[in-house]
């Protein structure tokens, strides 16, 4: 009987742990969000505006990058509303604009 509860706790941590660390937000709803608040300097598609990184002499990383995705979600979110390095903070996103954003951000993740 042990087994089976033992197992069963297993499977029921197994099943549910990817749904609570999914990401909360919508990817298509932060794709408009970044278009209009982001894009500018980060590029559409987050590869960075080789323009921009040159005005400002910094590097813009591509979002998609291994360096970028390896932050935490917290971490990001923070970036992207107060502003990281040179980059200004972006004023007036709400928690679910953070968390649409970000959302868009893990899908440019390079596989």
């Amino acid at each position: 009987m042990k087994r089976k509860l033992t197992f069963l706790l297993i499977l029921v941590i197994a099943v549910a742990t990817p749904l609570l660390l999914a990401a909360k937000g919508d990817a298509a709803a932060g794709k408009t969000v970044y278009a209009k608040r982001c894009a500018a300097c980060h590029g559409p598609n987050g590869e960075g505006n080789p323009a921009i990184a040159k005005s400002l002499k910094v590097e813009l990383r591509a979002l998609g990058s291994k360096e970028v995705q390896a932050k935490s979600d917290d971490q990001l979110k923070k970036e992207s509303s107060e502003g990281i390095g040179k980059m200004k903070p972006v004023k007036g996103m709400s928690e679910k604009d953070l968390d649409d954003v970000l959302a868009f951000m893990r899908s440019l993740a390079k596989k």
